[in-house]
Protein backbone atom coordinates (compact mmCIF):
# COMPACT_ATOMS: atom_id res chain seq x y z
CA UNK A 1 0.00 0.00 0.00
CA UNK A 2 1.17 3.38 -1.20
CA UNK A 3 0.13 6.75 0.85
CA UNK A 4 1.17 10.28 -0.69
CA UNK A 5 2.20 12.72 2.42
CA UNK A 6 -0.30 15.43 2.43
CA UNK A 7 1.45 18.70 0.97
CA UNK A 8 1.96 21.52 3.83
CA UNK A 9 0.66 25.02 2.64
CA UNK A 10 2.83 28.45 3.89
CA UNK A 11 1.48 31.24 4.51
CA UNK A 12 2.15 32.83 1.26
CA UNK A 13 -0.09 29.76 0.15
CA UNK A 14 -2.93 31.07 2.02
CA UNK A 15 -2.75 34.02 0.71
CA UNK A 16 -2.75 33.31 -2.73
CA UNK A 17 -6.12 30.78 -2.05
CA UNK A 18 -7.53 33.94 -0.41
CA UNK A 19 -7.06 35.96 -3.75
CA UNK A 20 -8.61 32.59 -5.74
CA UNK A 21 -11.83 32.76 -3.00
CA UNK A 22 -10.92 30.25 -0.90
CA UNK A 23 -11.40 31.20 2.86
CA UNK A 24 -9.57 30.19 6.03
CA UNK A 25 -7.39 29.22 8.23
CA UNK A 26 -3.63 27.34 8.13
CA UNK A 27 -3.54 25.23 11.12
CA UNK A 28 0.22 23.54 10.95
CA UNK A 29 0.22 23.80 7.74
CA UNK A 30 -3.43 22.53 6.71
CA UNK A 31 -5.98 24.55 5.78
CA UNK A 32 -8.96 24.86 7.62
CA UNK A 33 -11.61 26.29 5.25
CA UNK A 34 -14.32 28.06 6.53
CA UNK A 35 -17.94 29.41 5.79
CA UNK A 36 -19.44 32.69 5.22
CA UNK A 37 -21.05 33.04 9.21
CA UNK A 38 -23.96 34.99 9.08
CA UNK A 39 -26.20 37.98 9.79
CA UNK A 40 -25.83 37.24 13.51
CA UNK A 41 -22.40 36.68 13.65
CA UNK A 42 -21.44 39.90 11.21
CA UNK A 43 -24.26 42.52 13.13
CA UNK A 44 -22.19 40.91 16.85
CA UNK A 45 -18.57 41.65 15.43
CA UNK A 46 -19.73 45.62 14.19
CA UNK A 47 -20.93 46.52 17.26
CA UNK A 48 -18.12 45.19 19.59
CA UNK A 49 -15.76 46.40 17.04
CA UNK A 50 -17.19 50.02 16.87
CA UNK A 51 -17.04 50.24 20.46
CA UNK A 52 -12.92 49.18 21.02
CA UNK A 53 -11.84 50.96 17.50
CA UNK A 54 -13.27 54.19 19.15
CA UNK A 55 -11.86 53.14 22.94
CA UNK A 56 -8.83 52.67 21.28
CA UNK A 57 -8.42 55.35 19.02
CA UNK A 58 -9.49 58.19 21.98
CA UNK A 59 -6.56 56.78 24.18
CA UNK A 60 -4.45 56.44 21.51
CA UNK A 61 -3.62 52.35 22.60
CA UNK A 62 -2.31 51.00 19.47
CA UNK A 63 -4.41 48.98 16.77
CA UNK A 64 -7.55 47.06 15.73
CA UNK A 65 -7.67 44.98 12.82
CA UNK A 66 -11.37 43.15 12.23
CA UNK A 67 -12.80 40.45 9.52
CA UNK A 68 -10.19 37.80 9.80
CA UNK A 69 -7.08 39.94 9.40
CA UNK A 70 -4.71 36.64 9.90
CA UNK A 71 -1.71 36.59 12.27
CA UNK A 72 1.14 34.04 11.56
CA UNK A 73 1.47 32.78 14.99
CA UNK A 74 3.61 29.57 13.87
CA UNK A 75 6.31 28.59 11.12
CA UNK A 76 7.43 25.62 9.60
CA UNK A 77 4.72 24.30 9.55
CA UNK A 78 2.78 27.78 9.37
CA UNK A 79 0.05 28.27 11.39
CA UNK A 80 -2.08 31.54 10.31
CA UNK A 81 -5.32 32.05 12.55
CA UNK A 82 -8.23 35.07 11.85
CA UNK A 83 -9.26 36.31 14.94
CA UNK A 84 -12.54 38.16 14.04
CA UNK A 85 -11.54 41.40 16.52
CA UNK A 86 -7.72 41.71 17.51
CA UNK A 87 -6.40 44.68 19.33
CA UNK A 88 -2.68 44.86 19.26
CA UNK A 89 -1.14 47.57 22.10
CA UNK A 90 1.60 50.14 21.22
CA UNK A 91 4.16 48.22 22.92
CA UNK A 92 3.50 45.35 20.44
CA UNK A 93 2.59 47.09 16.72
CA UNK A 94 4.02 50.51 17.09
CA UNK A 95 1.91 53.02 14.94
CA UNK A 96 3.13 52.22 10.78
CA UNK A 97 1.89 51.43 7.96
CA UNK A 98 -0.48 47.97 7.34
CA UNK A 99 1.23 45.17 5.93
CA UNK A 100 -0.06 43.38 2.89
CA UNK A 101 0.05 39.63 4.16
CA UNK A 102 -0.18 38.07 7.69
CA UNK A 103 1.11 40.38 10.95
CA UNK A 104 3.74 38.29 12.96
CA UNK A 105 2.65 40.29 16.42
CA UNK A 106 0.77 38.69 18.44
CA UNK A 107 -2.18 40.23 19.35
CA UNK A 108 -3.03 41.80 22.82
CA UNK A 109 -7.11 40.63 22.66
CA UNK A 110 -8.32 38.42 20.26
CA UNK A 111 -11.91 37.93 19.87
CA UNK A 112 -14.00 35.19 18.52
CA UNK A 113 -17.15 35.12 17.56
CA UNK A 114 -19.11 31.63 17.46
CA UNK A 115 -20.60 31.20 14.23
CA UNK A 116 -23.40 28.25 14.08
CA UNK A 117 -21.25 25.44 12.05
CA UNK A 118 -18.14 26.25 15.04
CA UNK A 119 -17.54 22.60 17.25
CA UNK A 120 -17.16 22.99 20.70
CA UNK A 121 -13.66 21.20 20.89
CA UNK A 122 -12.38 23.68 17.95
CA UNK A 123 -13.65 26.78 19.89
CA UNK A 124 -11.80 25.79 22.92
CA UNK A 125 -8.44 24.59 21.07
CA UNK A 126 -8.66 28.17 19.10
CA UNK A 127 -8.83 29.80 22.64
CA UNK A 128 -5.99 27.74 24.40
CA UNK A 129 -3.89 28.40 21.24
CA UNK A 130 -3.77 31.98 21.11
CA UNK A 131 -3.45 32.09 25.15
CA UNK A 132 -0.24 29.70 24.50
CA UNK A 133 1.36 31.93 22.03
CA UNK A 134 0.91 35.31 24.41
CA UNK A 135 -2.54 36.87 23.81
CA UNK A 136 -3.15 38.14 26.64
CA UNK A 137 -6.85 38.03 26.80
CA UNK A 138 -9.79 36.06 24.98
CA UNK A 139 -13.18 36.90 24.74
CA UNK A 140 -15.15 33.93 22.73
CA UNK A 141 -18.68 35.63 22.29
CA UNK A 142 -21.40 33.71 21.94
CA UNK A 143 -24.42 35.63 20.47
CA UNK A 144 -27.11 32.77 21.01
CA UNK A 145 -26.85 32.42 24.17
CA UNK A 146 -25.77 35.89 24.58
CA UNK A 147 -23.14 34.79 26.79
CA UNK A 148 -18.85 36.07 26.49
CA UNK A 149 -16.41 33.43 28.11
CA UNK A 150 -12.74 35.38 29.15
CA UNK A 151 -9.80 33.15 29.09
CA UNK A 152 -7.05 34.77 30.24
CA UNK A 153 -3.53 32.93 31.18
CA UNK A 154 -3.60 30.71 34.51
CA UNK A 155 -6.79 31.70 35.36
CA UNK A 156 -10.29 29.73 35.19
CA UNK A 157 -12.86 30.50 32.41
CA UNK A 158 -15.21 32.89 33.58
CA UNK A 159 -18.57 33.75 31.54
CA UNK A 160 -20.72 36.59 31.59
CA UNK A 161 -24.25 37.06 30.05
CA UNK A 162 -25.80 40.08 28.19
CA UNK A 163 -27.20 41.51 31.91
CA UNK A 164 -23.26 42.15 32.75
CA UNK A 165 -20.61 44.55 31.21
CA UNK A 166 -17.66 42.99 29.61
CA UNK A 167 -14.12 45.32 30.51
CA UNK A 168 -10.88 45.32 29.38
CA UNK A 169 -9.09 44.70 32.08
CA UNK A 170 -5.42 45.02 32.19
CA UNK A 171 -5.78 44.47 28.80
CA UNK A 172 -7.54 47.56 27.50
CA UNK A 173 -7.80 49.66 30.91
CA UNK A 174 -11.02 51.31 31.71
CA UNK A 175 -12.82 50.27 28.69
CA UNK A 176 -16.06 48.60 29.41
CA UNK A 177 -18.87 48.18 27.56
CA UNK A 178 -22.55 46.84 28.44
CA UNK A 179 -23.12 43.06 26.57
CA UNK A 180 -26.79 44.22 25.73
CA UNK A 181 -25.47 47.10 23.68
CA UNK A 182 -22.94 44.07 21.78
CA UNK A 183 -26.15 41.68 20.79
CA UNK A 184 -28.57 42.28 18.50
CA UNK A 185 -31.64 41.21 18.71
CA UNK A 186 -32.33 37.65 17.86
CA UNK A 187 -35.79 35.90 15.62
Amino acid sequence: MTTTAQKLLTADDLLCLHSEGVHGELIRGVLQETMPPGELHGKTNVRLAARLFNFVERHQLGELTSGDAGVLIERDPDTVRGPDIAFFSVERMPPGPALAGYSETVPDLVVAIVSPNDKEAAIYDKARMWLTHGVRLVWVVRPAPRTVEIHRPGQPTTVIDDSATLDGADVLPGFTCPLSDIFPPIE
